[in-house]
């Protein structure tokens, strides 16, 4: 079929349309994963081990951090069998034990996160809440609850995202102001996009209309599988490099969770492919906390060094924690 554009330019509109359709495909995560692992294996990550929690398991961690000048990890603490009943503990090592640190606050809160911005610690996590609806009376809810502070004895709660949003993320910015990575659900994301917006105040984080008007990064995820963002860095370049994580649920309800990463450039909106940068076969075999639930990697944060390798700290199988060498996706 030929349509006439103008009168000195004929385009053959199937062939366009090939084309249109070729370069907006969304891969699969078995397609991004296919890719991953044709290329050369990473080496074997490691299991961290933590202790003084009465037998409960801890699991999506964030990186070691120095406060205090002590090492510390904040994991999200919970009973094998048990859900909905998180709290995050800070640890500290000694003797390549992680043990929780007795002066610090406990949270009752799911996967704990933590920046810096303008000299403060901003830590978050989920909160989960009874939501009962007509249907199901033990329906809950969720939203992220920020804490800011000069070190962890000090944090206090000043802001509260948008209810049913798990998953936003905070990076400075040169210019003084503050990247949001959000996660919409439902009419706009499905079962879970990635949104960017920037701030002026931390505090306009409490703006939920405002969050919930971040800008979706199109095209990242097929049809009825979703992602999130787990740590942003601000490179040198402005633009910013994003782990996060990628998934999908088979036919059987099981749940399937990767490490990714991608470079999005805030000043036009373009994020490159999503690269998947670890799987579960890239740590050692270990319990899960149900079954559906054995193929599980939630990234928490990537720590790069000056040699382009870097540190990736994760969460396994919502059960255990650990960390992976591998090359400096953002190099």
């Amino acid at each position: 079929m030929k349509t006439n554009v103008d009168e000195n330019v004929v385009v053959d509109v199937n062939i366009e349309r090939d084309v249109v359709k070729e370069v907006f495909h969304t891969p699969t995560c078995i397609e991004l994963l296919n890719k991953f692992e044709e290329k050369e294996k990473l080496p074997m990550g490691k299991l961290l081990n933590f202790t003084g929690v009465k037998g409960k398991d801890v699991y999506n961690i964030t990186a070691p951090f120095i406060v205090d000048d002590k090492l510390i990890i904040a994991g999200r603490v919970e009973g094998r069998k048990i859900i909905a009943d998180s709290r995050i503990v800070f640890f500290e090592e000694q003797d390549g034990l992680w043990v929780p640190v007795t002066y610090t606050p406990v949270f009752k809160l799911e996967d704990g996160f933590l920046v810096r911005i303008n000299g403060e610690i901003i830590f978050g996590g989920v909160d989960v809440y009874p939501k009962p609806s007509e249907n199901n009376k033990d329906e809950v809810g969720y939203r992220t609850v920020f804490f800011r502070g000069k070190n962890l004895q000090t944090l206090t709660q000043f802001a509260i995202g948008p209810d049913m949003m798990k998953d936003i993320r905070l990076v400075a910015l040169a210019d003084g102001r503050i990247g949001v990575f959000t996660r919409p659900q439902g009419v706009i994301g499905g079962r879970g996009k990635i949104g960017y917006i920037e701030i002026d105040y931390i505090e306009d984080l409490n703006n939920s209309e405002l969050i919930l008007g971040a800008k979706i990064i199109e095209n990242q995820f097929a049809e009825g599988e979703w992602g999130g963002a787990n740590d942003p860095h601000l490179l040198d370049d402005g633009r910013i490099g994003v782990i996060g994580h990628i998934a999908y649920q088979d036919d059987l309800g099981g749940k399937h969770y990767y490490a990714m990463s991608f470079i999005y450039n805030p000043k036009t909106h373009f994020a490159t492919p999503i690269e998947i940068i670890a799987t579960i076969k890239n740590f050692p075999d270990d319990d899960a906390k149900f079954d559906i639930l054995k193929d599980i990697v939630y990234p928490s944060n990537l720590v790069r060094k000056h040699d382009g390798t870097a540190v990736l700290y994760v969460g396994l199988r919502d059960a255990k924690a650990g960390y992976l060498d591998v090359p400096d996706c953002f190099v």
